[in-house]
């Protein structure tokens, strides 16, 4: 079974995901900082990580700056999620290594199964 980490620090989008991934028959695992995530991930290495970008102790791009300087997390794909959707911060994410980003006021969790299925399988 694949191990998705949503780093997600609004608890109704974190337990929505959960509940979707769960039906999906994915494993998951949250984390409701990025300090908190950065110990989720060493601790049982995800498939993929979820990852919203403002948040408390470690913003996302600080929590893919970790990722990118442990060997044994540089390659876990991360998905983008995301209240700004500012064309700059999206950007400044895929730079950093991010598969994809989704705007939440624009996506349906249908769209990040897709997303996820895409990098992972099922």
């Amino acid at each position: 079974m694949k191990k998705i980490l949503i780093i997600e620090d609004e608890k109704i989008l974190s337990d929505l995901l959960q509940k979707k991934l769960t039906n999906e028959e994915y494993a998951v695992l949250t984390a409701a900082n990025g300090e908190e995530g950065i110990e989720q991930m060493k601790k049982n290495k995800p498939d993929l990580v979820l990852l919203d970008i403002l948040m408390p102790k470690k913003s996302g791009f600080e929590v893919m700056e970790d990722m990118a300087k442990n060997t044994e997390t540089k390659d876990i794909p991360v998905i983008i999620i995301s209240n700004s959707g500012q064309p700059v911060e999206l950007e400044k994410a895929k730079k950093m290594g991010a598969k994809c980003c989704l705007v939440k006021a624009e996506f349906d969790p249908q769209e990040v199964i897709e997303k996820i299925k895409e990098q992972i399988g099922k």
